[in-house]
């Protein structure tokens, strides 16, 4: 009765926002409900579920994306469907995926109930914007699950941290990102005092949902996977996204660069091996040459990295590299940010010295926000655990009421504050 409660809730969910969507939602729960039960052995029913999932992908996302660049090149008029992206198509698309090729590894068992299924592809704390969860992290989960005071208690302090994380942190940074991404005469220090804010705001926007969703799952008793572990203070591009959306991480890592062979190929494998995963990774964001561009940024760092391994034995090398991996970072998110790679391309060439150097947009703007900069770039650090730690006996007995103050502060700036939807909800 839990499961089937859970499940209707999370299509109603779903349908809130999606109502006419709610049905292909629905036909993906089926159709992988069927393969999954007839795919045994057999690598052709994989095959034919693996495709489906991914031609409905290709058809909501890509489509319009193909037919546009076929008709600029071969100055043609193919006629485009232009369908509005379902919410969430390519984190639900590929737990499905995971689902058939984990059941044809024999990792877990083919679900035999179509409601428990449909929980797992629909589970609404996660169902838009992800952490992707694997089947085999809440098999068990799904028909033996406790929940215990202990863990709402948990659930609801993880759900309001990353409340806050949104509303009150990248809320906020946004309004700067945003005035230098569309200012009509930037400064390279305006443009950089943008490039910081934009990196503040897409890791407390999305670390923010993954917290909400991990403190939902936990308060009806589902555990997700971490999603984010500090990535700003990662010391190498490998290192950034071991702990940047661990879950799309793993899942590349595990159903395409593993099965191509990893490492342990020839130079001239590894380097195809790369390149597949990181061209998958910038086209699953989105359908745009910019998109693919980030995920070649990072192909050519990591190819990089691999010829400079001998080299992270000094300290000193060490220490350049780690601010080389943060300065790559920003300008990826810059060329992730932009509605196309030219205005990416003209955005870089000011942050690099192009214009003036400094203007009245970057004093007004640092001067109303630095408050805000400061405390987001030092929780970009694992202060908060260790604080928490050092603070325990008195944590315990004042964290209640700093955690209503936090959640009202977060109401109030809900309430006059924009619309601002999370980032990922693009994807």
């Amino acid at each position: 009765m839990r499961n089937i409660f859970i499940f209707l809730a999370s299509l109603y969910f779903y349908a809130w926002g999606e109502p006419s969507y709610v049905y292909l939602m629905l036909f993906s729960i089926c159709f992988n409900y069927i393969i999954g039960l007839c795919i045994s052995d057999r690598k052709e029913v994989l095959v034919t579920g693996v495709f489906l999932n991914l031609l409905i992908l290709f058809v909501f996302k890509y489509e319009g994306f193909i037919v546009e660049n076929i008709n600029h090149l071969l100055d043609i008029n193919l006629p485009s469907m232009n369908l509005p992206l379902p919410i969430g198509i390519s984190f639900f698309t590929f737990q499905a995926i995971s689902y058939l090729i984990d059941v044809y590894r024999k990792d877990v068992p083919s679900q035999k109930n179509p409601i428990n299924l449909g929980l797992y592809i629909s589970l609404f704390p996660q169902l838009i914007a992800g952490p992707i969860v694997r089947y085999t992290d809440i098999e068990k989960q799904i028909n033996q699950r406790s929940i215990t005071w202990a863990q709402i208690d948990y659930g609801v302090k993880r759900f309001i941290e990353g409340l806050a994380k949104k509303v009150i942190l990248a809320n906020n940074f946004a309004i700067i990102s945003e005035a230098a991404f569309a200012s009509d005469n930037l400064s390279t220090s305006f443009a950089w005092l943008g490039a910081i804010a934009y990196t503040l705001q897409i890791y407390y926007d999305f670390s923010g949902y993954s917290d909400m969703a991990i403190g939902l799952g936990r308060i009806f008793g589902f555990t997700f996977a971490e999603n984010f572990n500090y990535p700003y203070i990662a010391k190498t591009v490998s290192e950034f996204w071991r702990r940047w959306h661990i879950s799309l991480g793993s899942f590349f890592r595990d159903y395409v660069y593993f099965p191509l062979g990893g490492s342990r190929v020839s130079r001239g494998k590894l380097r195809r091996n790369l390149f597949i995963v990181w061209a998958l990774t910038g086209l699953w964001h989105g359908a745009a040459w910019q998109f693919l561009a980030w995920g070649m940024l990072y192909f050519i760092l990591i190819l990089v990295e691999k010829e400079l391994k001998p080299y992270f034995n000094s300290k000193i090398f060490s220490l350049c590299y780690q601010i080389y991996t943060m300065f790559f970072v920003i300008i990826g998110w810059i060329i992730f940010a932009q509605e196309s790679l030219t205005q990416a391309m003209e955005y870089i060439i000011v942050m690099l010295g192009a214009g003036d150097f400094i203007s009245l947009e970057f004093y007004r703007y640092l001067n109303n926000y630095y408050v805000l900069l400061i405390i987001g770039i030092i929780f970009t650090m694992p202060v908060a655990p260790m604080l928490k730690n050092k603070l325990k006996p008195v944590a315990e007995i004042i964290s209640p009421v700093v955690y209503i103050a936090i959640f009202l502060s977060c109401v109030s700036y809900l309430v006059i504050g924009a619309h601002n939807p999370f980032i990922y909800f693009n994807f």
